[in-house]
């Protein structure tokens, strides 16, 4: 088995043959460990280093890694942006690294061609497709050269064991979903509203309308009812610590339960009772995919799939930070026989496939 420290040599072993590339470790298995051994190898007293992130409250866990690590030397040469600003920063940097690399675009490419330091790209779920636009941006800029998947760290108890249960909901029939618009309100079934999206997608003229239709339509199977019931009995039959990934900040409001999103200004007292484990059971959106470890939580309701491994495995990782040999279960919900059940598949197909199970409700 290896340990935190084996990988962490391997991938630093690999990248310093390269001058710009990335590394697929999983959650839990060291990024930022492996970005700060990189960097301090770098490291000179006038050297500077640039550390892109989606959110800048990624930088607390830069400067806290450092300090647990004995590299506190390198938080004054840290500078820190988000994908957002990037191109507003100076290139006179030694290196960059670009935590969650899997969130460059093509907004970013003029940026960094001109950059001609060294790139390292951090990520534990790059694109599956090198022809998507993001696919595009990590091949180019820091193409994968060293994988450790989440698999191989629960083989290794890195990271505790899971098991997936995938609860396939049938469509409702009944008129049960409100549906509102600029002149009148009423109500509608699952099943209607679904078919009514489909055609539409269906009988798309051009792109743009089938993208956009496409759109309506997630957004529409998001807030159906018929999730939020079974959600909502997992959640009361429970004991064990439980956290909701819910669509939308009403949705999170629903369940009567604490709740953490920023419509929320108890969000962060919130989030502290939760993980000093005073409150047991809290629903969030999207805020706690990344950057924040829960003790002892051992169960997880995902709503939806979104058809996107990288957030589905954002959302797992978070149940992935008990003891080695303990289990955690990750109940995720999908509408049977629709586009979310392709959705889900698509998601967990770089899953254990014996720790998934699927359940017809």
């Amino acid at each position: 088995m290896k340990s935190r420290d084996e990988i962490r040599k391997e991938a630093l072993a690999v990248t310093k043959e390269y001058r710009q590339c990335g590394v697929h470790v999983a959650t839990g298995g060291g990024k930022t460990f492996i970005g700060l051994s990189h960097m301090n190898d770098l490291f000179q007293e006038n050297g500077r280093f640039l550390v892109v992130a989606p959110k800048l409250s990624i930088r607390k866990e830069w400067i806290a890694e450092a300090s647990k690590h004995g590299l506190e030397h390198l938080s004054g040469f840290m500078d820190f942006s988000t994908y957002l600003s990037l191109d507003k920063q100076s290139h006179n940097y030694t290196a960059i690294y670009l935590d969650e690399c899997h969130s460059l675009k093509d907004s970013h490419d003029e940026w960094l061609s001109n950059y001609k330091g060294i790139i390292l790209g951090l990520t534990g779920s790059p694109p599956r497709f090198k022809t998507s636009e993001k696919g595009r941006m990590v091949y180019k800029y820091c193409p994968i050269v060293y994988t450790y998947e989440t698999d191989n760290a629960v083989d290794d108890k890195i990271l505790n064991d899971y098991r997936i249960i995938v609860h396939k909901i049938p469509l409702g029939k009944t008129n049960t979903v409100k549906v509102t618009t600029k002149t009148k309100t009423w109500f509608n079934s699952e099943e209607n509203i679904y078919n009514y999206w489909t055609k539409r997608i269906d009988e798309a003229s051009s792109g743009k309308e089938l993208s956009m239709m496409r759109v309506m339509r997630m957004r529409a199977m998001m807030e159906f009812p018929s999730k939020e019931i079974l959600a909502s009995k997992i959640l009361h039959s429970n004991t064990d610590k439980i956290l909701l990934f819910a669509n939308t900040q009403d949705q999170a409001d629903k369940f009567k339960i604490l709740s953490c999103h920023s419509n929320n200004p108890k969000s962060e007292e919130n989030l502290e009772r939760f993980k000093s484990g005073n409150v047991k059971k809290l629903s969030c959106v999207h805020q706690l995919s990344e950057g924040i470890n829960i003790p002892d939580l051992r169960i997880g309701i995902i709503m939806h799939a979104y058809g996107n491994e990288r957030k589905l495995t954002q959302r797992l990782g978070r149940l992935l930070r008990l003891p080695p040999d303990q289990c955690s279960i990750i109940h995720v919900l999908c509408h049977a026989d629709t586009v979310d059940e392709e959705w889900v598949r698509s998601a967990l197909k770089d899953f254990d496939k014996s720790k998934i199970t699927w359940v017809e409700e």
